[in-house]
């Protein structure tokens, strides 16, 4: 099922229109030197911003530079970039979209462009941007500056982000669905100016307006049910979707001054959020209790926001700093959980296989926060730097609704008024000091302490209790980080880092309505998290030609649970968990030869988590101790066939085997997959305004958690031109 989309063309064509009319004429005024950034005098490349649309979104390629081109090139401060290329995708398209952020099919259009001239003494103005069609992808960015008075910006960026529909796979009768088309997507905008006015010798004054959008739909992991499988069990595997139509404007206004020693920053925010969001669920296909189901939620946010900011060097060695926000939110909401024989349908009292819903949903809320802090930064002597610092935040909100739940069909119909309200609240009060010596040669170190300390309440009644039981518990925490660290220098060509820290959270909780409440959480009692981490760094310069990163990191984190299950008998003391992340990385780049280059990195992951669950009498493998383990590794080289002839190769690679079929207990779960891709660029720079590359990619993943709905194999071919002038 497909929603339709408004997809803003005007909008769209405006923003390439606008740049293609700028880079293609002729500009009137002499060219402006270079922009701090920009590749005049230092290569005929773009910058790295010239190549996001084809490297991020279509893993074209970017465009190469020479080594002659650079000074030859140096007054050529304008260029635009032609490409047009393909995907051809055997397998799941869907998938193959969404691990590579493309389209399949063909793809092409203004890889890049930039401009830039002079305008009248002081000002400049410059003008980038790229239009991707068939991968959707758009960007304009416009940009007046004066240096003695001001500056004026503008910019329109659009660009799709791609999802798998898939659902679940259950391997004993390999069943799985496939009820709509699997290649979801959502469109996502941001349009936006700013002013400021920078006179010399006045307060700097800005202002913002920013619009986003986000508009398609996207896959959920809110599955549902079907009892087709060995056994008749109730299991979710049918893959369900949502609705996306999101808006926000954003207003803001700031002013910063310098009064004396102080610089001081005041603004303001407002924010106006508008949401209409569905989820669509469909239960039992194929069955005699097959449903549709259709979930509405829409929701206003207006959010206001006063905050502010000083700084004061009071003289080299101290340093005084403060900020502060207020904000205030009104929320309110709508909406209806409706069980049809179609998405989108009227609630109907004679549907047949109706089941538990709700219509008529009215409702809203407030939010208040408030955070503050100070930090001090002392120098009392050379090379001994400590900063103490205090933060407070206070939250409060409160949100009430009403609806009427409805269940049965015909003469079973019913439908019940329900009101429910909910109330947090909670405050955190953080109190840290950071330490950094570096007067020992070849010796940095550095150390800190963070303590917070939390309360707070939440608390949730309905009438009639229909669905949840009434709830009102308080909470209060203690957290705790040591951080220590080193960094050590003993060679030119060889350095060292390492870092340890210990964090340590403590809950409590109180129930206030039912102390033997069996519902999560009002059962708990207390929890205690713990986390230990180290990891140590090593570069090494070994040759003039090869340098090495190695790195390992270690993390021990444990869980331990008090409970109030029992009719008030304590349950204490158990360690629900603990979690052990291994991780080493390395890295190397070797230039054998000045025309050639290689660089290859890995990396191995042990992640586990364990649980007395797993193990304990009757679970039979209904629940399973975790494993993440995976592996990558990535390599590339280049070589320069002549100063304006070279080629990149690329290759990555990835592998996780932690799938476990415990399919006769319940649904399989962890990761069992491999995905491969390499490309191949081939660049050529025909003279110092023209130059020409050439892309072939090739790409492979193999899934073993979805029973191979998520396999493909892909190429990609891409071929684009870069004009300067």
């Amino acid at each position: 099922m497909k929603t339709p989309f408004k997809l803003h063309n005007t909008f769209r064509y405006l923003a390439i229109t606008v740049g293609l009319v700028f880079v293609l004429t002729p500009p009137s005024v002499t060219a402006a030197p270079a922009l701090e950034g920009s590749p005049a005098g230092t290569a005929s490349t773009p910058p790295a911003a010239s190549s996001a649309a084809p490297a991020a979104k279509t893993d074209a390629p970017v465009p190469a530079s020479t080594t002659d081109s650079a000074s030859s090139s140096a007054d050529l401060t304008n260029w635009v970039t032609f490409g047009v290329g393909g995907t051809f995708v055997n397998g799941d398209k869907g998938q193959f979209k969404h691990q590579h952020d493309t389209t399949t099919g063909p793809f092409g259009g203004l890889e890049d462009f930039h401009g830039q001239i002079l305008v009248g003494k002081d000002g400049t103005f410059t003008a980038d941007g790229h239009g991707i069609f068939g991968n959707h992808d758009y960007d304009l960015k416009l940009d007046l500056t004066d240096e003695k008075l001001g500056y004026v910006r503008a910019g329109f960026t659009e660009y799709r982000t791609w999802y798998d529909g898939t659902g679940g796979f259950y391997p004993l009768n390999s069943l799985s669905f496939q009820p709509y088309d699997n290649e979801l997507y959502i469109d996502r905008r941001n349009a936006w100016v700013e002013a400021g006015l920078t006179l010399p010798d006045l307060p700097v004054f800005t202002f913002r307006y920013e619009y986003n959008s986000r508009e398609g739909q996207m896959d959920s992991t809110s599955w549902g049910q079907t009892t087709l499988i060995p056994g008749g069990t109730q299991t979710r595997i049918v893959p369900s979707f949502q609705g996306i139509d999101e808006t926000r404007h954003i207003f803001m206004a700031d002013v910063k001054d310098k009064i004396d020693s102080t610089n001081a920053d005041l603004g303001v925010r407002y924010e106006i959020d508008r949401s209409d969001d569905s989820t669509y669920l469909n239960q039992s296909p194929n069955q005699a209790a097959h449903a549709f189901i259709t979930q509405r939620n829409f929701e206003k946010n207006d959010l206001f926001t006063v905050h502010g900011s000083t700084e004061t060097a009071f003289d080299k060695m101290v340093t005084y700093s403060t900020g502060f926000s207020v904000t205030t939110m009104d929320t309110e909401m709508s909406g209806n959980r409706i069980y049809g024989p179609a998405f989108n349908t009227p609630l109907s009292t004679t549907f047949v296989n109706n089941g538990s819903g709700f219509v008529n949903l009215n409702g809203g809320g407030n939010t208040k926060d408030y955070v503050g802090n100070m930090n001090l930064m002392l120098t009392p002597i050379k090379d001994l730097v400590f900063v103490p610092a205090v933060r407070f935040e206070y939250e409060g909100s409160s949100l009430t609704d009403s609806f009427n739940n409805t269940s049965g069909h015909g003469g079973t119909f019913a439908s019940v008024s329900e009101s429910a309200n909910m109330n947090n609240w909670y405050m955190d009060v953080t109190e840290s000091l950071e330490a950094r010596y570096t007067g020992l040669r070849d010796w940095s170190f550095y150390a800190g302490v963070e303590s917070s300390e939390d309360w707070g309440n939440q608390s949730w009644n309905s009438n009639p209790v229909l669905n949840q039981v009434n709830f009102d518990q308080d909470w209060s925490r203690l957290g705790l980080k040591f951080t220590f660290g080193a960094n050590w220098y003993p060679l030119p060509q060889l350095n060292f880092g390492t870092q340890y820290y210990h964090e340590l959270h403590d809950y409590n909780y109180t129930n206030n309505l039912n102390p033997t409440l069996v519902q999560y959480p009002g059962y708990l009692w207390k929890q205690n998290f713990s986390t230990d981490d180290m990891n140590i760094r090593a570069t090494w310069q070994a040759l003039s030609t090869l340098s090495l990163i190695t790195r390992y990191d270690l993390q021990f984190s444990t869980v331990d649970t008090w409970g109030l299950p029992n009719g008030g008998t304590q349950v204490g003391g158990v360690e629900s968990a603990t979690i052990i992340n291994h991780v080493i990385n390395e890295s190397a780049t070797w230039t054998p030869l000045a025309c050639l280059y290689l660089q290859l990195g890995g990396s191995y992951v042990l992640n586990t988590l364990e649980t007395p669950v797993a193990g304990s009498a009757g679970i039979n493998n209904l629940v399973l101790n975790g494993s993440n383990n995976y592996w990558t590794v990535d390599a590339s080289a280049g070589y320069e066939f002549n100063e304006k002839t070279h080629l990149q190769l690329q290759y990555s690679y990835y592998n996780a085997e932690n799938y476990v079929n415990n399919a006769p207990t319940s649904l399989p779960f962890g990761a069992g997959a491999q995905e491969n891709s390499v490309t191949a660029t081939l660049t050529r720079q025909l003279s110092k305004e023209v130059q020409v590359s050439l892309k072939y990619g090739f790409y492979r993943n193999r899934d073993q958690t979805s029973g191979g709905q998520n396999n493909y194999d892909a190429q990609l071919v891409y071929m684009s031109t870069q004009l300067r002038f």
